[in-house]
Parts: structure tokens; sequence; C-alpha cells
């Protein structure tokens, strides 16, 4: 799937935030980021390392804006060092933060995060719900449009809370959203239950008792005379 390139915007591209690193995030070209994507998803291919391209850039790759200033790839736990190896072997500056849930590599200004534990998310159902799309005449498996939405709701705490990057997002693929089940998987979030409410008013996102009884009506009425 090819999308026209739009200007891009700093938005945090999902899983955990701090205000610290989105203050700090360097935007580069959206055209160099995909650039990168393509190089490291080659490279962790041939080595062999499992990964779902996330974040804004699978929202992109799924119709999305293109509001992205960073890289997300998600890899299972244990090929994580791996997946580190790998992109420093050709080059790129590596990273191993204290947070202790991601790895990080740079090329030039373009952070590549590699998640092994996304917010809100089970690393092998991730994988399980992932399409497998061609972008930018790749082949990569592309993480659900539902968990993109999750984990950026999920990134948001009390001192950092930013609704823009993912408005547009979700006003671009509402059509393309499960809102029953991202309701319900982040029905204990204040701050999705906050963005539901704004998304609501501004007729993004269906009311909440219309998509839950669209999604508990059987399919098939029987009636009789």
């Amino acid at each position: 799937m090819r999308i026209g390139l739009l200007t891009p915007a700093a938005y945090p591209c999902g899983g955990r935030v701090s205000q610290a690193q989105a203050m700090d995030q360097e935007t580069a070209s959206f055209d160099d980021l995909l650039e990168t994507m393509k190089h490291c998803s080659a490279w962790l291919r041939e080595a062999d390392v499992d990964f779902v391209l996330a974040g804004s850039v699978a929202a992109w790759a799924r119709g999305g804006p293109a509001v992205c200033s960073d890289l997300d790839f998600v890899v299972r736990p244990a090929d994580s060092e791996r997946a580190l190896e790998v992109l420093g072997a050709h080059g790129l500056r590596t990273e191993r933060p204290p947070e202790g849930w991601l790895v990080k590599a740079y090329d030039g200004d373009i952070l590549v995060d590699l998640i092994h534990d996304p917010n809100g998310l089970d690393v092998e159902e991730t994988f399980a719900r992932a399409d497998t799309l061609s972008v930018m005449s790749v082949d990569m498996h592309v993480m659900a449009v539902d968990d993109v939405v999750v984990t950026k709701l999920e990134a948001f705490e009390e001192h950092y809370i930013d609704f823009v990057g993912v408005l547009s997002v979700v006003r671009a693929l509402r059509e393309q959203i499960d809102w029953p089940q991202v309701r319900r998987r982040l029905a204990d979030n204040p701050f999705a239950i906050g963005f539901f409410a704004m998304a609501e008013a501004l007729g993004v996102a269906p009311g909440q008792r219309a998509a839950l009884r669209r999604v508990d009506e059987p399919r098939i009425r029987v009636t009789t005379t």
C-alpha cells in the first residue's frame, strides 16, 4: 500500500514516552525515515529476526497521516539483543536505555525503537494480529490498527498528554478501528476515556452505546409472522 507523503510532525509514535523524550526528539524528513525503515527491515529479515512494524509508521502504512519522527519495531524479547546487534553491524549507533522495555538504534537523527515489551500488548498476540502488507514495496508484518491505537493511548500519563497525533491517526483510520474492542481493552484507562469522549464530540468515534449495541446485536435476525 502506497500513501502520499504529508508534511511530518513530531508526535510520539507509540509505546511509553516521557515528556523529556517528546521534547528532545528531532524531526527528520519522512522520506529519510522511510529509507531507514526499508534498510532496517531488510537487515532484520536477512538475519531471521521476526518483527512487526509498529507505531505511527504502521498507521501510515494502513492509510494514516505521516506524523511520525521515529521508527518503531516490535520484536520478541529473545530477539531484542540480536536485533540491536544486527542494526549496529550495519553502522547504526546503538543504545540500551535503563527503562528495560526497549533498545534503541540511531540512523543519523532517526531513532529506531526495538520494543520487546509494548505497553498494553502481549507480544505473541501482537504478532498474531499483525497483517503482512507491502510497505514501500517491502513485505512486512504491520501492527493491527487497534493495537496502534491502544499503544498510543496507553502511553499517556499525567505529565504527558497530547491527543493531537493520535487524533489525526484515528480520524484517518476510523473505519478500520474495532471501536467496541478498543474501548473494552482501555476501559480502565482514564486518558483513553477522555480521548473517546472528545472523539465522539468531534464526530470521529461512534457513541459508546451505539458501538456496543452494534457489536452485541446478532448478525442474523429471525422474525415470525
